[in-house]
């Protein structure tokens, strides 16, 4: 009988198998075009100047300032630097990385005749729009009495299974529990699967287990104090390609229009151990495994101008629309515990595949001020504005994805950044720096911290040719969750991240 009902509601529940939460929406919002040595060494301040490859993905009226047909290449070394406090236990985290992280080419056609559409320009840019190279760690003892937050992963477990019958999320006779976890995966979807995991390991136990239809659990964790070790890693990023076709007007003005093309890469594996000696307790020890792969493509489009008010004084503006994005998601999990029972291990070697979902990303506008002293130097600023509160999951005729928008907007907010650069020429030298500021996009302001950078550059003009070369370096603080809730809050570690890069860029006329 349970076979039949299984398969009755595997009909009519495969719609409801969703894993996103908010830090999947604002993780995919989130853009910094890494870019040109130029670039960077001014902290992107290159909305109201042009004339590199990186402003064309910033505005895409950029590559109608290049006089010549133009090409760059930059590659970063990029090092992340994390240290974390979780109850009085401290860790540190250091790695590096290199890539290729930008690439393009920009062809310039002059007018043949006396239109005042003086030359027009098409350009192809590749850009990395955000790095997810992350790792850190977090080990200390949870002591927590406040009713409010939860201290064990026994309430993850909780969270699911409160209101779902035992025959839901348990294995039938007989039936190995690799293949239970995968069929109430395809019939129920993830929330009967983590149900399942926290029954099935003891973590979990119902008031009747001889009721099928027994829908209330108390956990065989007691209350106390809980040695916490989690281990977080992250690899992948974003990028775009830009399509670009942009035009100068008279001598004062340009305009231009990008078609990106978006992708996503991103591959996550968070690993917690919990260790509790309480009164009470028949599970003392529980080891959590889960795994992320996440790949999707999108479209967004920006259109810009860049006005000369004066020889020296420009301004800029841009509109970035939404991302609209197609996602594909993969998950695997791995659950061990011991105590009373003994040692139990739940290792499906099952990959969960998600139905495809969308996400719409917020759009942005951009202003810019410049001024450029005639061939000595320039200075130049950028203000941007993002309401991450309009990021959105769809179909919204979904409910969960319903849900979690209406979470979405109550909980991230509008975000302002501001870049500042200024560059001094000397002979073939040119001299760079640059300071940036990002706004939370979180209400609370906590949960992701305000970023502060600068930059320092330097570049060397061979001729057709030239070198440039910059560090940047910026700083966020971030409070991270070890496991999710849907009811009350779970513990979290503060997370320090330090980025440091060093960007070489070769350019060249071509």
């Amino acid at each position: 009988m349970k076979k039949f009902s299984f398969l009755f509601v595997g009909l009519i529940s495969m719609a409801s198998i969703n894993a996103q939460d908010i830090s999947d929406a604002l993780r995919y919002s989130q853009d910094e075009i890494q870019g040109t040595a130029r670039f960077r060494a001014l902290s992107g301040a290159f909305g109201a100047l042009g004339g590199d490859m990186s402003a064309v993905s910033i505005n895409p009226a950029s590559s109608a300032v290049f006089s010549r047909s133009h090409a760059s290449i930059s590659g970063a070394n990029i090092e992340t630097e994390n240290s974390s406090n979780y109850f009085g236990g401290t860790g540190i985290t250091n790695e590096t990385d290199f890539d290729i992280n930008q690439a393009g080419a920009v062809f310039v056609f002059a007018a043949r005749n006396n239109s005042p559409w003086k030359k027009f320009s098409l350009a192809v840019a590749f850009e990395r729009t955000n790095n997810h190279e992350d790792t850190w760690f977090a080990a200390g003892t949870n002591t927590t009495n406040d009713p409010n937050f939860s201290n064990s992963v026994a309430s993850y477990f909780f969270d699911f299974a409160d209101g779902k019958r035992l025959d839901e999320i348990s294995a039938m006779p007989n039936e190995s529990l690799a293949n239970a976890y995968q069929d109430i995966g395809q019939v129920f979807g993830f929330a009967h699967q983590q149900a399942f995991l926290g029954f099935e390991s003891f973590i979990l136990e119902p008031d009747n287990i001889n009721n099928d239809a027994n829908t209330t659990y108390t956990s065989n964790i007691s209350p106390g104090s809980f040695i916490h070790d989690y281990t977080y890693a992250a690899t992948g990023y974003n990028g775009k390609v830009s399509f670009n076709l942009a035009t100068q007007y008279e001598d004062n003005l340009y305009l231009g229009v990008n078609l990106n093309s978006h992708f996503i890469d991103y591959q996550r594996s968070t690993l917690l151990f919990e260790d509790n000696n309480n009164i009470g307790s028949t599970v003392n020890f529980v080891e959590f495994e889960n795994t992320l792969t996440t790949r999707g493509n999108g479209f967004s489009f920006q259109v810009g101008g860049i006005m000369k008010l004066t020889p020296e004084f420009r301004v800029g503006i841009t509109y970035d629309s939404p991302v609209w994005y197609t996602i594909e998601e993969e998950t695997s999990q791995y659950l061990g515990t011991d105590g009373t029972n003994g040692f139990l291990e739940i290792f499906p070697q099952t990959v969960n595949i998600y139905p495809q979902y969308r996400l719409q990303t917020p759009s942005k506008v951009t202003g810019s001020l410049a001024y450029v002293f005639g061939k000595k130097g320039l200075i130049s600023f950028d203000y941007s504005r993002k309401d991450y509160g309009n990021t959105k999951f769809r179909p919204e005729s979904d409910v969960f994805f319903q849900d979690l928008n209406t979470d979405i907007s109550n909980v991230l907010t509008e975000a302002s950044t501001y870049r500042l650069g200024g560059e001094y020429k000397h002979k073939q030298f040119s001299f760079r720096g640059g300071y940036r500021f990002e706004e939370s996009p979180y209400l609370d302001g906590v949960t992701v911290g305000d970023l502060n950078g600068y930059s320092l550059g330097l570049g060397y003009n061979f001729g057709n040719t030239k070198l440039d070369i910059t560090y940047d370096r910026a700083e966020r603080s971030f409070n991270n969750n070890l496991y999710n809730l849907n009811f009350g809050n779970a513990p979290q570690a503060a997370v320090n991240r330090e980025n440091s890069n060093i960007t070489v860029s070769l350019n060249f006329n071509i």
